[in-house]
């Protein structure tokens, strides 16, 4: 974990600490959550994070995030991603492909606009796109956001 992964546990902490007595109550923890990625967690997680105890010290806090976001590894969600589009498992992407997997998520995207992702995408123009074509650009799009 980073030392600004560290510091703005603290400063979430902090911001969501409303009592400010140094502890999270369960709705303060679900604001937390909300804060630091981006979800408001089920009252099944919030059970799980809180566990026995009925408030959560900023120690307790920092540990639960921190595994949280080892969970968050980019290489594996982009992997994921990328195994979402390739439902015929053949380990690269082709149009078919990405039209199938963006008139899911997107419906109303217009044509034009998949084909040029693609074509973007596809780094090499051999109508396919590899794994490594498909993180360069969605490790771009990341480190640039």
């Amino acid at each position: 974990m980073s030392d600004s992964d560290r510091k703005r546990m603290k400063t979430v902490f902090g911001l969501c600490d409303a009592d400010g007595d140094g502890y999270l109550s369960r709705e303060d923890l679900k604001t937390a959550v909300m804060m630091m990625f981006g979800y408001k967690p089920s009252a099944a997680e919030t059970d799980l994070l809180m566990g026995p105890e009925r408030h959560i010290c900023l120690q307790r806090f920092v540990t639960l995030a921190a595994g949280k976001l080892a969970d968050d590894d980019p290489y594996l969600k982009t992997r994921q991603i990328f195994n979402a589009f390739d439902v015929h498992r053949r380990g690269f992407l082709r149009l078919e492909d990405f039209r199938a997997a963006f008139g899911r998520v997107a419906p109303r995207l217009p044509d034009r606009t998949v084909v040029e992702v693609f074509c973007h995408t596809d780094q090499n123009s051999d109508g396919h796109i590899s794994f490594k074509d498909f993180d360069a650009v969605i490790s771009y799009g990341r480190a640039n956001s």
